[in-house]
């Protein structure tokens, strides 16, 4: 493409998104006979940038209602835009006002392997009109180094500022509003000597002050010749995408914690990423705690949950985050399909546990798979099909997804201008 052409581009694209922004401008200007005079000496914008005699903050509050993707290309518009688009301010104003701006739907990310036969995994956004009921879901088109049935991913953690993680093969970050996907690389830490590393508990933040997103993962190990568990033995690494390179941790973990595999929901709430876990008495009695780890200081911590589980006979718990009150929570399951939900109503007090409410028989629940906020929950219904159930109105939204083998992971879908390039 040559330099006349792309100077075209930009000019056109500048005069659309000067019209637009005009017409929104409407209703606060006199304009005689209702008509508007553009003067015949525009010129294009390397020479007169179209935002000059506007208001600032109302140019960032319409450019805010745009799409990540389509906001990105018009960075190229002109400077003032460029460096508007940049500014570390904007980017986090535009995450919650655009996210906030329409309500009338909900959007979820999805992750799915369709059988057992292929590793392959596809990754969809699904919009769902809460006005009408309508659902329609948009599969994102992956890196051709990606889009391999030999690639696959079988957790999704976020949104972290609409950044997300999926574990598998390969770990990899992305933030699909911009298209951007980057593979984690390997680690070079080796399980100690006679060792084997059964399970790898993941989690995902940001670290506000180093402006850097983690990923820590924690490593169970078992003594290799005789097959049997090293008790609380566990190592810890950390991935930091600002150096793109793994660490070894040598933050002491709590121990002895037991970490529970129920929960897939993705909790990361006050720059801390979370697990649901037990230990036991000396009687073999067990007691629910969570273990955090803090992205910013990179310590561990052990929260006591003294009466979550006293509340029903659980059949599984799982954490929940509690975006509005920057605290986690617990649902609980029990028989008959009943479930209850607890909270910590001050996240750094583990005395401050309240049970928020109770949901009696929910007939299509079947086993929790997602959360999109804190009274709107994603089960696997009795059909297999993916369900959301509003507490407040007690309705079930069929979403018009099948849950096949388990293979299902929701996550809710946000907007982000971040970017997963470092240092541009």
């Amino acid at each position: 493409m040559t330099t006349k052409t792309v100077t075209n581009h930009k000019a056109m694209l500048s005069l659309c998104i000067l019209s637009i922004l005009l017409l929104l401008l409407m209703p606060l200007t006199t304009i005689a006979n209702n008509k508007i005079r553009i003067s015949s000496k525009l010129r294009l914008p390397e020479k007169l940038s179209i935002t000059d005699h506007l208001p600032q903050e109302l140019v960032s509050n319409i450019l805010s209602r745009l799409p990540a993707k389509e906001l990105w290309r018009c960075k190229f518009v002109c400077k003032s835009w460029f460096h508007l688009i940049n500014d570390p301010n904007f980017v986090t104003n535009y995450y919650v006002v655009y996210n906030n701006s329409n309500h009338n739907h909900s959007h979820l990310l999805l992750i799915q392997r369709p059988s057992l036969s292929s590793n392959k995994t596809f990754i969809s956004v699904l919009s769902c009109n809460n006005a009408t009921g309508s659902v329609s879901s948009q599969t994102l088109n992956l890196p051709c180094e990606y889009n391999s049935d030999h690639k696959y991913w079988t957790e999704i953690m976020g949104p972290c500022n609409g950044i997300y993680f999926l574990e598998g093969n390969p770990n990899m970050m992305m933030n699909p509003s911009l298209g951007q996907f980057k593979a984690l690389p390997e680690s070079h830490f080796t399980t100690p000597i006679g060792t084997n590393s059964l399970s790898d508990y993941a989690g995902f933040g940001f670290d506000s002050k180093a402006n850097d997103y983690k990923v820590v993962v924690i490593k169970d190990l078992w003594n290799r010749e005789t097959d049997q568990r090293r008790l609380w033995c566990w190592t810890a690494e950390l991935f930091s995408l600002n150096s793109n390179s793994w660490r070894k941790l040598d933050a002491p973990l709590p121990s002895p914690i037991e970490i529970s595999a129920s929960s897939r929901v993705y909790t990361y709430e006050n720059n801390c990423c979370h697990w649901l876990g037990y230990v036991e008495d000396e009687f073999g009695k067990r007691k629910d705690v969570v273990l955090s780890f803090d992205m910013v200081n990179e310590a561990f911590r052990k929260i006591n949950v003294p009466r979550v589980c006293k509340s029903s006979i659980a059949s599984f718990a799982t954490l929940v985050p509690f975006e509005e009150s920057a605290s986690i929570g617990v649902v609980v399951r029990g028989k008959e399909k009943r479930y209850d939900v607890w909270m910590m109503k001050d996240y750094w007090d583990e005395e401050s546990w309240v049970k928020l409410y109770s949901v009696g028989h929910v007939e299509v629940i079947s086993r929790l798979v997602g959360f999109y906020k804190s009274n709107q929950l994603l089960w696997k219904g009795n059909d297999e099909r993916l369900v959301m159930y509003e507490r407040d109105s007690q309705q079930v939204k069929d979403l018009h997804v099948y849950v096949k083998n388990d293979s299902l992971r929701a996550a809710r879908y946000m907007e982000t201008l971040v970017s997963l390039q470092r240092g541009h």
